[in-house]
């Protein structure tokens, strides 16, 4: 079972940053995507930033250039370093892991990955 537990969310104006954190145990290497959602009420939930299987990185076009995703193997711990925050980044942030296709979108549907954290709010205004 991998278990994924993020932190790090809350409330910042606008033009700030926070850093989202995700730890994870279990048997993580059963994933080779493990990356960042995010959801708002009444909407899918999006991908933000994900380790994709290749080992690159991809993002979301609304985060570029401001989001930087990072993981530290050894403590198996992802990192979103969310920068020059707007009040359209306010959502329920969640950590995911799964293996998904190599269709160039399945990186950021939700539907391709298999365990998820609870969630973290971040809220900008």
């Amino acid at each position: 079972h991998v278990q994924l537990v993020e932190s790090g969310g809350g409330s910042v104006q606008a033009g700030g940053s926070l850093r989202l954190t995700c730890a994870a145990s279990g048997r993580t290497s059963e994933y080779y995507g493990m990356g960042w959602f995010r959801q708002v009420p009444g909407k899918e939930r999006e991908g933000v930033a994900v380790f994709r299987g290749d080992g690159k990185t991809a993002y979301a076009d609304s985060v570029k250039g401001r989001f930087i995703i990072s993981k530290d193997n050894a403590k198996n711990v992802l990192y979103l370093q969310m920068n020059s925050l707007k009040p359209e980044d306010t959502a329920v942030y969640y950590c995911a892991a799964g293996n998904p296709s190599l269709y160039p979108n399945s990186w950021k549907t939700w539907s391709e990955y298999d365990v998820w954290g609870q969630g973290t709010q971040v809220t900008v205004s």
